[in-house]
C-alpha cells in the first residue's frame, strides 16, 4: 500500500478560515452551540501546533473575554451570548431563560485552558454548586436547570461525562478552596454508568438501550475523570481481566469496518397511500420468501480491505467521527494497539480528508468542524507527524492539560 498523505497546510487554512470568516449558512441552526464550534476551532489549531502562529495575543485575549461573557452569574457557562439579557434584568424568576448548560461549561473551561487562561475569573464555587443541582436520584445528570429548579435535558451518558469533566477541572487534586462545597454523589454516578453496559459489551445512553460508540466514550471518559482506573476499587468495566472489561474491548475492536458506505443506495420511502393503509403496511413487513431472494453477501476483496474506518453501532458504515470515539476509548483503556491503525489512517486520509482541508463525515462529503476535529485527533493518537499529542479524556492537547495541572488547586 502506498503512503497516504496528510495535507497539514490545508487543514491549517481550513481552521483559520473557520475562525476568522463567516461559517457556511448550514451552521445557522447551531448558533446556540457556538461554544462547541469555538472549541473545535481553537483546539484544532492547537493540535496542529499553530494556535499561536495563526492568532495574535490580542485575538486570544478577545476569545477569552468572549468566553467569560458567556459565564452565568449563578455558575456555569451558556452556549452563546444570544440568551444574555443582562445582569440588571436577571432575576431568580426569569433565570431559566438564560441557562448555563453542562456541555457548554465543560467546553468553555477547556478552551480557556488551551488559551492559557488561569481560570481565576471562573466562579468555581457557584459552578460546582450549580453542578450539584443537576444530578438526579439515579446518579445521572441533566443539561440545564429549568423553571422551579427542575432538571431538564436527556438522561444519558453525555451529560454524565461533561459533569465529571467539569468537576475534574475545577476541584483539582484535593478540592483546595472548596472545603465547604458539597461534592456530587460520585458513587451513584458510577453505578449509573455501570448500569449502561449492554449485553454485547458496549455502553448505551441509559440502562437497557442500544450500545453506541460515542456514548461508550462518554462512559469511559467519565470514569477517567472520576479516577476510577487507579482507585482502590476500580469499576469492573475498566478492570482488565473482568468480563465487563474484556467484552467492552471486543465490542470496540469489532467497530472497525471496511464498509465505507460507498455503495449504499437510498431506501425508497413509503407512499402516502401505504402510510394511510395500515393493513398494507403490515403486509409489507411479512417475509414471504423474501429472505431466500436476497442476493448473497460477497466476501471483502483485497482491494476493499485497504481502508478500514470505524462505525458507531453494529451493521453501520464507517464514519470519520467514530475513528475518534472508538480509538479514544481504547486509548483510555490502554488497548489502542488492537486496532489496524494503518488502514484507519488510509480511510481518513484517502476517503474523508477533503481537498480544501478538514474531514467530511463520510466518503465524498464536505468537511465540517466536528468531523474535521475528530479526524485530526484520531490521527494524533497514532503519532501522525505535524500533530501534537492528545489526552483522550480531555480531548485536547497534552500541552493544554499540563497547563491545567499547573493551576493552584492542582498543585495542592
Amino acid at each position: 500500500m502506498s503512503d497516504a498523505v496528510f495535507n497539514r497546510d490545508r487543514h491549517i487554512k481550513y481552521y483559520r478560515r473557520c475562525l476568522k470568516t463567516f461559517l457556511p449558512d448550514l451552521y445557522t441552526g447551531n448558533d446556540s452551540n457556538r461554544m462547541l464550534l469555538a472549541f473545535f476551532t481553537i483546539a484544532g489549531l492547537d493540535i496542529l501546533g499553530v494556535l499561536h502562529d495563526e492568532t495574535t495575543p490580542e485575538e486570544r485575549q478577545g476569545y477569552i473575554e468572549w468566553i467569560y461573557h458567556c459565564q452565568v452569574p449563578t455558575g456555569g457557562f451558556r452556549g452563546f451570548t444570544g440568551t444574555d439579557f443582562g445582569i440588571e434584568k436577571r432575576t431568580p424568576e426569569n433565570a431559566f431563560w438564560d441557562p448555563a448548560s453542562i456541555p457548554s461549561t465543560f467546553f468553555a473551561l477547556v478552551i480557556l485552558v488551551i488559551l492559557g487562561d488561569d481560570l481565576s475569573r471562573v466562579k468555581r464555587v457557584e459552578c460546582l454548586q450549580w453542578l450539584l443541582r443537576l444530578q438526579r436520584e439515579d446518579g445521572s445528570f441533566g443539561d440545564i436547570v429549568g423553571p422551579d429548579g427542575e432538571i431538564e435535558g436527556g438522561r444519558d451518558l453525555r451529560f454524565c461525562c461533561f459533569a465529571a469533566g467539569t468537576r475534574y477541572i475545577l476541584r483539582g487534586k484535593r478540592g483546595e478552596g472548596l472545603e465547604d462545597v458539597k461534592d456530587i454523589d460520585v458513587a451513584r454516578l458510577v453505578a449509573f454508568i455501570e448500569a449502561c453496559q449492554t449485553y454485547d459489551g458496549g455502553m448505551s445512553e441509559a440502562p437497557f438501550c442500544e450500545s453506541h460508540a460515542g456514548l461508550t466514550y462518554c462512559a469511559i471518559g467519565a470514569l477517567t475523570f472520576l479516577n476510577r482506573f487507579s482507585s482502590d476499587k476500580p469499576a469492573p468495566v475498566v478492570s482488565p481481566g473482568s468480563e465487563e472489561f474484556e467484552s467492552l474491548v471486543r465490542w470496540l475492536v469489532a467497530r472497525q469496518t471496511s464498509d465505507l458506505g460507498e455503495n449504499d443506495e437510498e431506501q425508497p420511502t413509503r407512499s402516502d397511500k401505504t402510510q394511510e393503509n395500515l393493513s398494507q403496511a403490515v403486509e409489507a413487513l411479512r417475509l414471504n420468501g423474501k429472505v431466500e431472494a436476497l442476493p448473497p453477501i460477497e466476501p471483502p476483496t483485497e482491494e476493499s480491505l485497504q481502508w478500514a474506518g470505524f462505525n458507531g453501532r453494529s451493521n453501520k458504515a464507517a464514519d470519520t467521527c467514530y475513528s475518534f470515539w472508538n480509538t479514544a476509548t481504547l486509548a483510555m483503556l490502554d488497548r489502542l494497539g488492537l486496532v489496524d491503525a494503518a488502514r484507519n489512517r488510509r480511510y481518513l486520509l484517502e476517503k474523508t480528508q477533503h481537498l480544501i482541508g478538514g474531514f467530511g463525515k463520510g466518503v465524498g462529503e464536505p468537511p465540517d468542524l466536528l468531523h474535521s476535529y475528530f479526524g485530526l485527533v484520531s490521527l494524533a493518537f497514532e503519532g501522525e507527524p505535524g500533530l501534537n499529542s492528545v489526552d483522550p479524556a480531555m480531548c485536547t492537547s497534552h500541552r493544554g492539560v499540563q497547563h491545567l495541572h499547573s493551576l493552584p488547586w492542582w498543585q495542592a
